[in-house]
């Protein structure tokens, strides 16, 4: 009852928002959010005392992967729902009933994605996710964001449709023999070596490919930068924390089968080289950034290249993977909160912006620090993850992939180091500005979220919870890896 449950009240409670009259306008049912946030994120934290056995035929599990990106799904939109109360006393939706509905059903549908083991609705669920951000992003409905969500829904949806293909050549793989239910999870892994090789290679690259440009993997990444730079900060966080999590899930769902099959020497190249891909688009396209959303797509795109890295490492860089999954999600959340509060202040998080310290205190503090948790730098939890993958390399013997990462995290914390430290502590360059301007009251909702967020990065880089680390080594395991 409790998987059913964590998926069927936010996409009711949505669409009761959608629907009832009284959510018609611009009034956003804040309250509404708040408790749905809270009541998801009990249930989640009810699967870690006490795990639910599996619902609908085994259709929806909880294993130690999906549970991992479901509590990081719901930690991100509680910390954002928080964040809501404040954004809305300073912007007010044009839309409130497709405000909150839209937010509901993206997190009904990443509750689907993270509990699915069966393949097709997992599909379904990642489109789902698709269609339920794409009027978020239009929320302002300008030119420039009605740019931005065409490009995200055509370049999705040619992604999810080489998913879907993927599907269809895994359920090819299983064939019409005993083995298992179709595109069950388990049944899948349980007779992996039956499966037909050639099938499964196939099945792996469209739903690699597929899910990758979810994921915003080069060269699919095409759509990152302009949407994440037209939605709204909140929902960019939302995409940046939860669905690119939900999207690397379909990814290491086919990489379980894989690997169980025997193949991870086939996969595994085409791991590294897409990883290796990612990171060096991101370490060419960030230097030079002058919009800090758009810097934050690139740095999305080099994060999603070392999650697949440390899959096609192996060994300890499985359970790399997996640290860095819930440090990237978490480290982007806070980044794109942050930049929120800066562009609600000032209309834009841009290089115009500069000396904030002064104005902005507190944002800019939590800016600063949020420079040195996603470049990896220590003592953040990003630096952990990141040294674990580095480590994988040199063990499996490639240290040329090892210099390969630390010469692009180089080259990317510079450009990223350019352009915030200049807005942190630059002079402003208007003329008759008062560099010693009196700083501005920030609301406690605007800055409860990041802080939150930031507290659990910092701590996660000095010390891993026990069942964290032990859910986090099992997911590892499933995918071919080993204990740290």
């Amino acid at each position: 009852m409790r998987l059913l449950a964590l998926c069927a009240i936010p996409l009711v409670t949505a669409l009761v928002v959608l629907g009832a009259p009284v959510f018609r306008g611009r009034r956003v049912p804040v309250v509404l959010l708040l408790v749905v946030a809270g009541a998801h994120l009990a249930l989640v934290t009810s699967l870690w005392v006490a795990p639910a056995p599996p619902a609908l035929g085994g259709w929806l599990a909880a294993d130690p992967l999906g549970l991992t990106v479901l509590t990081l799904t719901s930690v991100l939109f509680l910390a954002t729902a928080i964040y809501i109360v404040g954004y809305l006393r300073q912007e007010a939706a044009r839309s409130g009933r497709v405000f909150a509905g839209g937010l509901l059903a993206f997190l009904a549908a990443a509750s689907v994605v993270a509990l699915a083991h069966h393949l097709a609705m997992l599909w379904v669920g990642m489109e789902a996710t698709t269609l339920s951000v794409a009027p978020l992003v239009f929320l302002r409905r300008d030119r420039r964001s009605l740019e931005a969500t065409w490009k995200y829904l055509v370049v999705s949806s040619v992604g999810i449709a080489l998913a879907l293909l993927g599907t269809f050549f895994l359920a090819s793989a299983q064939g019409e023999g005993d083995l298992g239910r179709p595109l069950l999870l388990p049944d899948l892994i349980a007779h992996a070596r039956e499966l037909h090789p050639a099938w499964l290679r196939a099945a792996f690259l469209f739903l690699l490919v597929g899910f990758g440009t979810k994921m915003g993997l080069a060269p699919m990444h095409t759509w990152k930068p302009d949407t994440y730079g037209e939605a709204p900060s909140l929902v960019s966080g939302l995409m940046a924390g939860a669905l690119t999590s939900c999207a690397f899930l379909g990814v290491a769902r086919v990489s379980e089968v894989v690997v169980a099959a025997g193949l991870g020497s086939f996969a595994q190249p085409v791991l590294i080289a897409f990883g290796l891909l990612s990171l060096a688009v991101a370490a060419t396209f960030v230097i030079g950034q002058r919009d800090v959303k758009r810097l934050l797509a690139y740095s999305s795109v080099e994060h999603m290249g070392l999650l697949v890295l440390g899959l096609g490492l192996g060994g300890i860089g499985a359970y790399g993977s997996m640290l860095h999954l819930v440090n990237n999600g978490l480290a982007k959340g806070w980044m794109f909160l942050v930049t929120g509060n800066i562009a609600l202040a000032t209309g834009a998080a841009n290089s115009g912006n500069r000396g904030l310290i002064r104005t902005l205190p507190a944002s800019a503090t939590l800016l600063l620090l949020g420079l040195f948790a996603v470049t990896g730098s220590p003592p953040f939890g990003m630096f952990l993850s990141e040294f674990t993958i580095l480590r994988a390399a040199f063990d499996g013997g490639h240290p040329w992939i090892a210099a390969t990462i630390l010469v692009a995290l180089a080259v990317i914390f510079v450009g990223m180091a350019a352009l915030v430290l200049g807005i942190v502590f630059g002079e402003p360059p208007a003329p008759g500005r008062d560099p010693g301007a009196a700083a501005v009251r920030e609301s406690w909702w605007l800055v409860a979220g990041p802080v939150a967020l930031a507290a659990i990065v910092l701590m996660l880089g000095f010390y891993i919870p026990g069942p964290l680390r032990d859910v986090l080594t099992r997911a590892a395991m499933a995918l071919g890896g080993t204990a740290p």
